[in-house]
Order: structure tokens, then sequence, then C-alpha cells
């Protein structure tokens, strides 16, 4: 059971604790990605099950009436295991929601997996248009990527990237990322025809964002995380599409310690509450 303390960022254990939680959202105007909590599996079962996880939560979706969609992390179905059988689940998971209306967001991990997250995803892209991958600002090679992406169907979600990739490919002071940030929303604003999303929760990058879209025209959303600036996505709800990454499953702890860990004033205080329960 998740303590009270956890469910700030953590929607439940369970999909229906997820979907309820997407319908609550809904009723605030905001969308929901729903992700199943999991990651650097380097076996293949474990990636199969998660794999098949999402095509049932797919099909809860399916039969409900939800703005609601899925965001999987390549280490979640296979990266790890072998190229072949990350593109296999991965493969399964869009041909699933294609036959569903659904959208998938595929996420982007660390450094060593960038070239194969992003030639899977072309190449499913082609067949399966609904479906969104996510670049990081902090590494050098994004805008050749994201120019690379310009030319295909689905979406481009920008963040300025959580990882630490090594100084020689990626930038470290927070100032040249955002200066990254900026130059890549307004490369995707100016280049891309399916949209895009701006995953941040920096008043200024939402504000430039919808500076570029009065210049380009070019659809876009918001997205941020559940717990995070939560006012704000309802307030922005009101004028431009705003989704919250919505986490799940059993294996909460390490992504609540992760969130903890992003304001460390609230470390003490929030561990203490998982201690005593």
């Amino acid at each position: 059971m998740i303590p009270p303390v956890a469910d700030r960022f953590v929607a439940g254990e369970h999909p229906a604790q997820a979907l309820e939680h997407a319908r609550r959202l809904n009723e605030r105007d905001v969308g929901a990605l729903l992700n199943l909590l999991g990651e650097h599996y380097h076996e293949r079962d474990p990636a199969e099950a998660d794999a098949a996880t999402y095509r049932r939560l797919l099909d809860d979706i399916g039969r409900s009436d939800l703005d609601c969609c899925v965001s999987v992390k390549p280490s979640q179905v296979g990266i790890q295991v072998d190229e072949d059988v990350f593109r296999k689940n991965l493969g399964d998971i869009a041909a699933h929601a294609d036959r569903r209306d659904a959208f998938v967001w595929v996420d982007m991990e660390d450094h060593t997996t960038v070239d194969a997250t992003l030639d899977g995803f072309c190449d499913l892209v082609a067949d399966y248009h609904d479906m969104g991958l996510c670049l990081q600002a902090n590494m050098k090679r994004t805008p050749e990527d994201l120019g690379r992406l310009a030319d295909l169907p689905g979406k481009v979600r920008l963040v300025k990237g959580a990882y630490e990739p090594p100084r020689d490919i990626a930038y470290r002071e927070k100032s040249r990322v955002n200066e990254a940030y900026r130059d890549l929303l307004e490369q995707a604003f100016r280049t891309f025809d399916g949209g895009v999303a701006v995953g941040s929760h920096d008043p200024a990058m939402v504000a430039y964002a919808r500076d570029l879209h009065e210049t380009y025209g070019t659809d876009y959303e918001i997205q941020m995380l559940m717990g995070v600036r939560e006012g704000a996505q309802t307030e922005l709800a009101r004028s431009v599409p705003v989704y919250q990454y919505v986490p799940y499953g059993g294996k909460w702890l390490s992504y609540f310690y992760r969130r903890v860990k992003e304001n460390t004033g609230n470390a003490a205080f929030a561990l203490r509450a998982i201690v005593s329960g």
C-alpha cells in the first residue's frame, strides 16, 4: 500500500487506481499519461510481462471515455535485453493502441539507449502514427535527432533531461541547458506538423511555447508531472491542452525517492513518514 505522503506523486499500485486518477484529472480538463513503474530490465520475462500489462491497460482505456494515453520506458520493455526484444514489445504495444485509437508516448532514457530508441521509434511510427517520442535538451545531438523526426508522423516531447551523460556529449550547466531547450522549442514549432509537447514546469518555457504557437500556429500541449505545480496545470488547461504524467504500480518507492530528492527540504519528512507508516 502506498503511504499518504507518496500518493502526491504516485496514483496507486493498480491500474484501476491510475484510471480513477485520470478521471479526476479529466474533471479539471487535464489529460493523463499513464506510466507503469518499472525500468532497467535485463531479462526477457519481466519486459514481456510489462508489455502485456500495457496492452491490458490500453484495453481499459479503450473501454473508457477518458482523455488518457500511455508512456513507456524503453528499458522497461527490453532495450537492455536485446534490441529485437525492445522492438517487438514496443511494436505490440503500438499495434494494440492503434486498434483502440489510443496514443503511445515513448520515453527517452540514458545516453546509451538513444540510438536504439530513436531507430525503433522511427520504424514504428511510419506504420502507427499515434505515437510520440521524448527528446532531451541536455544532449548535444538532439537538434539533429529532432530534424530526423520532423519528416515523420507523430509528436515530439521536449524535456530538459533528468540523466547526466558524459560532458563531451551533453550540457551540464543549467543556463546552457535552458538555452538549448529554447532553441529546440523554436526548431520544433517551426518544423513539426504533428504537434509538440512541452515537458517543462518552467513558467518561462511555458510562456515561450505560447509565443511560438502564436508565431507558427503549431499544435502543442503542456506536460507536467503528477504532484508538481498542480494548480498551474489546472489554470493552463483553460487555454492549452495539458497532460499530467501519472506513474502507478508496485515499484513506486524508487520513483518517489527521486521526486523527494528534487526538493531536499521535504526529504527527511517524507522518508520518516514512510518508515513510520
